[in-house]
């Protein structure tokens, strides 16, 4: 499914993947939110509650699209966060991977902390 991620400067388009996570969040699109920031990490909350997939993860590439089950929220980096060891992309906790966006993820360095952010899916 393909999805955008759409804020008062910008907007960027990414595809989720076939994992139950991910069909939880394609199940409650759209959604709006208030946008977190953590170091060069986007996150939102969002009414999915997910388990945790056998196979999480807390180091991921740029863009990649997270759902971080123990804080309800759909988390993407975009660079490093206060607990990256030399510029990598690590996340607070691991998280379900569930998806990556299309486009330069640096973009979402323009997102605001409290700002609207909006989930939502693209025919």
């Amino acid at each position: 499914m393909r999805i955008r991620i759409r804020w008062a400067a910008g907007s960027l388009e990414g595809t989720l993947n076939d994992t139950p996570t991910a069909g939880q969040v394609a199940d409650v699109l759209p959604c709006t939110s208030h946008a977190s920031t953590w170091g060069e990490e986007v996150y939102l909350e969002m009414p999915v509650k997910a388990h945790l997939d056998d196979d999480p993860q807390q180091v991921v590439d740029p863009g990649t699209i997270c759902y971080w089950v123990q804080g309800s929220s759909l988390a993407v980096p975009y660079g490093p966060t206060p607990i990256s060891e030399e510029g990598e992309c690590r996340l607070v906790t691991a998280v379900n991977v569930i998806g990556k966006l299309a486009g330069d993820p640096r973009a979402l360095a323009t997102v605001k902390p409290g700002e609207s952010i909006t989930v939502e899916s693209v025919e």
